[in-house]
């Protein structure tokens, strides 16, 4: 079975700890958007690893794990990450495989992130790792992929080419002094060197473990309210979040994808700037985030944290055709006396009951709440849904109603073992 992975909020719903757990059931592993911008986190056994581009799948030996075309790839962070893995005794050698047609993110992309940030009147919140900057790139043809950085004429030309363009816009409109192409030449030869065994071209990959009934899991980063198109534009990522995007991102056919499952966490986060309809009061929103320990895996910022708002999972089941639902971090809403879950947003005397696209409907928006009684005892440990205190059965029941989706995985913890299956 081809499984989708793919989170229905605004990053951050606990995708790591499911992939890692599925990744066990499944022969190939591929992420297909986004780049380091992203971070998934996963405990086994007490250790925490921390995954930026590299699919978590890579803990299960055995298993191959695929960084997708519609990934843009920091060279530099992905040796760090390889070495990181290694120093913890997991050879991604002859297991990790990047697609020859990922694009790079070099030097100028991460600068130009930042000097564009610090312009902008309305922050976007952007990581500055790079991302936007090279996606846009990939989008106006000037793109310089992984296949060209193994061709050293080829890297050169398109480098070149580039930086002519580049450097005069980093000099008169931002007063940077531009970048040196023997410097960046030098320092992406070196990576091409340690990184040539990895690059192939993956959709064929992927195309013949679809033929031989190999299953395959993909691997999304970021969320739906994220996604380029159905995100809270412009506080959005670079590409697409969405199921949709797996297909796009990989060069597997669409009637291939047979499941798409959602995570989502028992609450609502997101990192940086945008609008937040259900968010909390600054001092119940410390508290949740501590209770939590709700800081970003790759930059460690403070994540915003609100109540469940079902409007927008709702949409994001239906954008993304999602099958079954995973609900993490279940155990942070416990010894809550109530819980409140968003059903439906008032503004301007109107009520909305599906998402808003008007940017200023969103960012006015009054939430309009269902409240239920929270629970006393604890959730972590419990292995079956019949041991969830009543009123926590009784949440998860009323999200499914919500939804309308079913409920396949509940996450009563960090660790692999925290984990309930319906």
């Amino acid at each position: 079975m081809n499984i989708v992975i793919v989170g229905t909020q605004w990053g951050d719903e606990g995708k790591g700890k499911v992939i890692d757990i599925l990744s066990e059931k499944v022969d190939v592993v591929v992420r297909y958007q986004g780049g380091n911008n992203a971070g998934h986190t996963v405990v086994v056994d007490g250790a925490e690893y921390i995954f930026h581009l590299i699919p978590s799948g890579i803990l299960h030996k055995g298993k191959v794990c695929c960084i997708g075309n519609g990934v843009v790839v920091d060279p530099e962070v992905l040796l760090q990450e390889i070495a990181g893995l290694e120093r913890a005794g997991i050879r991604p050698a002859r297991r990790l495989k990047i697609s020859d047609l990922a694009h790079l993110i070099l030097p100028y992309h991460r600068i130009l992130d930042q000097l564009r940030e610090m312009k902008r009147t309305h922050k976007i919140g952007t990581t500055n790792r790079g991302i936007g900057p090279c996606y846009a790139d990939k989008i106006n043809r000037c793109g310089i992929r992984m296949v060209d950085l193994l061709n050293s004429r080829v890297f050169a030309d398109k480098l070149k080419d580039n930086l002519r363009e580049k450097n005069e816009i980093f000099r008169k409109v931002y007063g940077h002094p531009g970048f040196d192409f023997n410097k960046i030449y030098r320092q992406y030869m070196g990576y091409a060197a340690k990184l040539s065994g990895y690059v192939c071209n993956t959709a064929l990959l992927l195309d013949e473990a679809v033929n031989r009934g190999k299953d395959i899991l993909f691997e999304g980063a970021q969320g739906t309210f994220l996604d380029i198109d159905f995100g809270t534009y412009p506080f959005v990522t670079s590409s697409s979040t969405v199921s949709g995007g797996a297909a796009v991102g990989t060069g597997v056919s669409p009637d291939k994808i047979d499941k798409v499952i959602g995570v989502a966490k028992a609450y609502t986060t997101r990192v940086g700037e945008g609008p937040f309809p259900t968010e909390f009061p600054a001092r119940f929103g410390t508290f949740m985030r501590d209770k939590g320990s709700e800081f970003g895996a790759t930059t460690g910022r403070p994540r915003r944290c609100g109540w469940f708002d079902s409007v927008m999972v709702r949409e994001a089941v239906m954008i993304n055709g999602i099958t079954d639902l995973a609900v993490m971090k279940l155990d942070i809403l416990d010894g809550l006396k109530s819980i409140k879950i968003c059903v439906a947003y008032k503004y301007k005397g109107k009520v909305f009951r599906e998402f808003p696209h008007d940017a200023s409907v969103i960012n006015g928006a009054v939430p309009v709440y269902k409240e239920v009684p929270g629970w006393r005892g604890a959730v972590a440990g419990v292995a079956k849904f019949n041991g969830l205190p009543a009123n926590a059965r009784s949440y998860i029941s009323r999200l499914q109603d919500l939804l309308g989706t079913k409920m396949s995985i509940i996450s009563v913890g960090c660790a692999r073992k925290d984990t309930i299956f319906l």
